[in-house]
């Protein structure tokens, strides 16, 4: 019987339970359709983890989430404590806190499951700002994935809303502390801090509704948004195909890496046993927020040395380092600039130049090219130091937030370090700027040494004159094509002035373009032209140092245009 006959009825045999199962669900959801994601091929690189940490923690704070609402008790009515924690029995305190409480030493596993879901929450806003960072440091930001960006961007600021809200539901005296400072903020905007403060609170600080509006906002709102951003953004990922670092056989219009199925699913599912097994391990061995120790918020009451979460070190660090700046307008109304510029207006700038900077960029470059092979950051020096200049302001207000604890363990004077957090903000940014980008330029010329002159092997040679040198080998030919690769950008040409006597009508926003564009891409080290590398090649002892025309082989490769595993 040839391969186009169709076999006798008879001679059929029956479908597997399997394939029946398949076949029903096929019918009815159409996973057939899906069957373009099996090939699907995704690249490999280490920072690329990032992100799959991120999603897995969310993967585990739904997981524990879910089991801690069972338990938890989301009101602020005062009820007297008469649990098994010594220390605190008779006192009076909210249902919140003692429900913790009952949580933490009654429920069984519940301290270990509370433990877990904090601990994801601090690693997966941990993984997204270390996979926002890789993402800005490699340029794959720009077209097509300005709206990934964004949305990547959103999730972000949800996810360190989502934790502070969690945070401040035990109702506990460090986490109470928090709110009185958000409150504080709050109030500090003008014109409607008030209306939100009452919408937040529904009274005066703390009031009695803020726990159960903290509650649903913690459990169902953002849990779903962030959800159902995690869901475009993967679509997006796949839509725009997974982006790729330079290197032999990779262009812009092919991916080279493993298939989705069977090869990155069982790598992804082990991976993510991993990431389950390191964040049980901490919360197993590691203590976190003994809410215990602290007790119930009191308004007239503040534990010392009380830090928040690292995430919003940042906030707190300004606000000390803020100096108590206000002013009376007209009519009496006061604004207080202690609270309004580091806690209001320093977030937001910060915020509007990560989320803008794609389209920043965009503008100044006049780039509109589609971009799915990313930079390495020192192909890139002004943007990798302006990143880097941003993670050490951060890092100078995160350890200004921790002043008191560190006046105390190192025996400093509180003052000092204030005064030195307050020149940091403005000296330790500008001098990181500086040192990244020239760290950039030099390792620019030294891929460039190497191209034309080859590594070095540490094997010495004698001249017959007597003089020593080292000899050098022609680069592996993946690393040497990775390095011509690379994009040489160049700053904008500058603007005419008038056309045929007539002023340029655009003539000061060219002028802003030009002067951005040689701030962003001046004085870069230029690769070697083909000719010259043509030159270094004769100076190489290599067998195969020259193409069969004479022509340098990554110089003339040609790349396949298709998606290749």
């Amino acid at each position: 019987m040839t391969a186009t006959e169709t076999a006798p009825q008879a001679s059929r045999t029956e479908p597997g339970n399997g394939e029946r199962i398949a076949d029903w669900a096929d019918s009815r959801l159409g996973l057939y359709q899906f069957r373009f994601m099996v090939r699907k091929v995704f690249p490999e690189h280490w920072s690329f983890m990032f992100g799959e940490i991120a999603l897995y923690s969310f993967v585990m704070l739904l997981l524990t989430g879910v089991w801690l609402t069972l338990f938890f008790e989301p009101s602020m009515a005062e009820t007297v404590y008469e649990g098994p924690y010594t220390p605190l029995q008779g006192v009076t305190m909210s249902e919140a806190y003692a429900s913790t409480l009952e949580i933490s030493f009654e429920v069984r596993g519940g301290l270990l499951i509370r433990q877990i879901h904090h601990w994801s929450a601090l690693i997966m806003i941990g993984a997204l700002c270390l996979h926002t960072l890789r993402h800005f440091l490699t340029g794959s930001f720009r077209k097509p994935r300005e709206a990934n960006w964004l949305i990547g961007f959103t999730m972000l600021i949800l996810v360190i809303l989502e934790g502070f809200f969690g945070y401040s539901l035990p109702d506990d005296l460090l986490s109470g502390t928090g709110m009185r400072i958000a409150s504080g903020i709050t109030l500090a905007v003008p014109v409607v801090g008030t209306y939100v403060h009452m919408l937040a609170f529904g009274d005066e600080f703390p009031g009695t509704d803020l726990v159960p509006r903290l509650y649903s906002l913690h459990i169902l709102l953002i849990p779903a948004i962030v959800f159902i951003l995690v869901n475009v953004h993967l679509a997006l990922v796949i839509y725009h195909k997974h982006t790729q670092f330079r290197g032999r056989g990779r262009t812009e219009k092919n991916v080279i890496g493993e298939p989705f199925v069977p090869n990155y699913t069982a790598k992804a599912g082990g991976f993510f046993f991993l990431v389950t097994g390191v964040i049980v391990l901490m919360a197993g061995i590691a203590q976190i927020n003994p809410v215990w120790a602290y007790g119930p918020y009191k308004a007239d009451q503040i534990s010392q040395g009380s830090q928040p979460d690292w995430y919003m070190g940042f906030l707190e660090g300004a606000l000390r380092a803020m100096p108590a700046w206000e002013f009376v307008l007209p009519g009496g109304y006061t604004v207080n600039m202690g609270i309004l510029i580091p806690a209001v207006i320093l977030p937001t700038v910060m915020a509007l130049v990560i989320a803008l900077w794609p389209f920043l960029e965009a503008w100044v470059t006049g780039d509109k090219r589609e971009h799915h092979l990313l930079d390495r950051p020192r192909d890139h020096p002004t943007r990798t130091a302006f990143g880097c200049a941003f993670v050490a302001l951060y890092l100078v207000l995160f350890f200004g937030g921790a002043n008191d604890v560190l006046a105390e363990r190192f025996s400093l004077s509180l003052n000092s370090i204030t005064y030195a957090v307050r020149v940091g903000i403005f000296v330790v940014p500008v001098l990181t700027y500086v040192i990244t980008r020239r760290l950039c330029l030099g390792l620019q010329r030294r891929d460039r040494d190497k191209l034309l002159h080859g590594r070095e092997t540490g094997r010495i040679r004698r001249l017959p004159h007597g003089e020593f040198i080292e000899v050098h080998e022609r680069l592996e030919r993946g690393s040497e094509y990775a390095l011509l690769a690379r994009e040489d950008y160049k700053p904008l040409p500058a603007p005419a002035p008038e056309h045929n006597g007539v002023p340029n009508p655009k003539g000061r926003k060219e002028v802003l373009r030009y002067k951005l564009s040689r701030w962003l891409y001046g004085n870069q080290i230029a690769k070697p032209t083909e000719q010259e590398m043509r030159q270094a090649l004769e100076h190489f002892d290599h067998p195969n140092g020259h193409g069969p025309d004479g022509a340098h082989p990554a110089l003339t490769e040609r790349e396949p245009d298709h998606e290749a595993h």
